[in-house]
């Protein structure tokens, strides 16, 4: 067989490519992405976390469905959502690092929102793991209950920002309190730990997400 020339070749690989990028190329995509790392969820859901109507919810869903980055199945009168594999939740981490990296107004913007109060400064992974391992502190899980359920860091408790108020009594005083959520760019951990602190508890925040498991000594549960 004749090889295709390699013009055309490439033309036609960096196309795909650039399918994947232009899925990419949205707020509302990034967002969605993100949800559906933590666990699959419905369009309705997925539109109520995101402040977009369903019809906009849904014309998101199906522009990363064509890029393959999402695939559904019908649950009763719903269709369920959920990331292609996991390596969709890697390539998003992976976005947001660079950003992070490279971007100085993302890094601005960051700052401002999450150094503004005592506490909100981010423990990062390896340091997390230094103090579970030294058990000094209570890590908990304040994004909602399905997404815990879906999976969560080993040793997480989980403690819904919705429901922080009414379960207080459950968190040791003498000891720090870890909260994590979704990932770098989730607020549920700087308030939660804005509201344990209001409350005189030691608290501090974390950026990791489920996604970090392997580095914090095992899978998801």
């Amino acid at each position: 067989m004749t090889p295709r020339p390699a013009r055309t070749f490439k033309n036609a690989a960096y196309g795909h490519l650039a399918r994947v990028g232009k899925a990419l190329a949205s707020p509302a995509r990034l967002e969605i992405l993100e949800l559906l790392a933590q666990a699959p969820a419905s369009v309705d859901a997925l539109a109520s976390e995101v402040g977009q109507s369903v019809a906009n919810t849904s014309h998101h869903l199906q522009a990363l469905k064509r890029a393959h980055l999402v695939r559904s199945e019908r649950q009763g009168v719903q269709r369920i959502y959920h990331l292609a594999d996991e390596d969709v939740a890697g390539l998003l981490r992976q976005l947001q690092a660079v950003a992070a990296h490279h971007v100085g107004e993302l890094q601005e913007l960051t700052r401002a929102y999450f150094e503004g109060g005592e506490g909100l400064e981010a423990l990062d992974g390896p340091a997390l793991l230094e103090k579970l391992r030294a058990d000094e502190v209570t890590l908990i899980d304040v994004r909602p209950e399905h997404e815990y359920l879906a999976g969560h860091l080993p040793g997480a408790l989980s403690m819904p920002l919705s429901e922080l108020e009414t379960r207080l009594e459950s968190l040791p005083r003498g000891r720090t309190i870890v909260a994590y959520c979704r990932g770098p760019y989730c607020t549920f951990s700087a308030e939660a730990v804005s509201r344990l602190r209001a409350r005189g508890y030691d608290a501090r925040r974390s950026e990791v997400s489920v996604q970090d498991a392997v580095l914090l000594g095992g899978g998801a549960r």
